[in-house]
């Protein structure tokens, strides 16, 4: 079976391993397209020579189709736009940013641009300056999230725009894969599931922290800032909250986070490290493949 957003990336499933900042890795991305989705490498806060050695590396793993995610709050984001543009790889997915000024040099570059958005008003500007597509995440999503969920959001997005709308937030089985779709979208985007994958080389405290994880263990902070953030909470999400209930400065509150991905991600600290995941961190039970991940995704789903 085949749908736009098969057909307009040349995959086997619609479905977009989520840009996940230290987490998606080449490794991840590879295995992700060699299973038949799309996998992609998330940026993050990392310069742009480190991300050209991780396109490089993908590029060993896997002769299928995969993507980068330009977080746009980067310092780097300029560098690490440029030199994604001369690796060319299938797609760019932007988050975190509006990516109006790179897409005319994305597009010129024969590259797809996919950005994440929470809203249907930055859908349709999006969609008028060249977007091949549209991600609308809800705010089940791990990581920086809007205010919408993935119900009220998808359903709007798809009747704003004519581009393919790929839902993302709260995804982890294949009743979320059907009702997304059953939503109007083309296309699913998972992250949380995948930080659970074989193939995926996050510490595994990390992986056991979203295994265990509660279905209320997955908390939001930073709202005072502008720019909310979902994990798991412990230590660090409460230290958080203390912050911002004492009214602490913007400085404060992101001095607090520094590093914290790396702590999780490379230490295993699960208790002073930021373990970001989505609310549907309580349905992730098992280590497994990414290609079983994405069977059981799509077990009974027609698209």
């Amino acid at each position: 079976m085949k749908n736009r957003v098969c057909e307009l990336l040349g995959i086997e499933y619609p479905i977009f391993q989520g840009g996940m900042a230290w987490v998606a890795t080449a490794e991840l991305a590879a295995a992700v397209s060699n299973a038949g989705g799309l996998g992609i490498i998330a940026a993050g806060g990392a310069p742009a020579d480190v991300v050209r050695e991780q396109i490089k590396k993908a590029r060993t793993l896997t002769d299928k189709p995969f993507g980068v995610n330009v977080m746009l709050m980067s310092p780097f984001a300029d560098d690490v736009m440029q030199t994604v543009i001369e690796e060319k790889p299938a797609v760019v997915i932007t988050g975190a940013g509006n990516p109006g000024k790179y897409i005319e040099g994305i597009k010129a570059a024969g590259i797809k641009i996919i950005p994440v958005i929470s809203s249907v008003a930055l859908a349709k500007r999006m969609e008028k300056h060249g977007a091949d597509a549209v991600i609308a995440e809800g705010c089940e999503a791990g990581g920086h999230i809007g205010e919408l969920t993935t119900m009220v959001l998808v359903p709007q997005i798809v009747d704003a725009v004519e581009i393919p709308v790929i839902g993302a937030g709260g995804i982890a089985d294949a009743r979320g894969t059907k009702a997304v779709f059953a939503l109007g979208a083309e296309g699913i985007q998972v992250g949380t599931r995948f930080i659970c994958s074989e193939e995926c080389i996050a510490h595994d405290n990390y992986k056991q922290a979203v295994i265990k994880a509660k279905d209320r263990d997955a908390v939001v902070t930073g709202r005072s800032t502008g720019a909310p953030v979902r994990a798991l909470k412990n230590k660090l999400t409460r230290e958080y909250e203390r912050l911002e209930k004492e009214g602490a400065s913007f400085d404060e509150i992101e001095a607090l986070g520094v590093g914290g991905l790396r702590r999780a991600f490379a230490e295993g600290d699960v208790e002073t490290g930021s373990l970001m995941a989505g609310q549907s961190a309580a349905m992730v039970t098992k280590i497994e493949p990414c290609a079983d991940i994405i069977k059981d995704l799509f077990k009974g789903v027609e698209f």
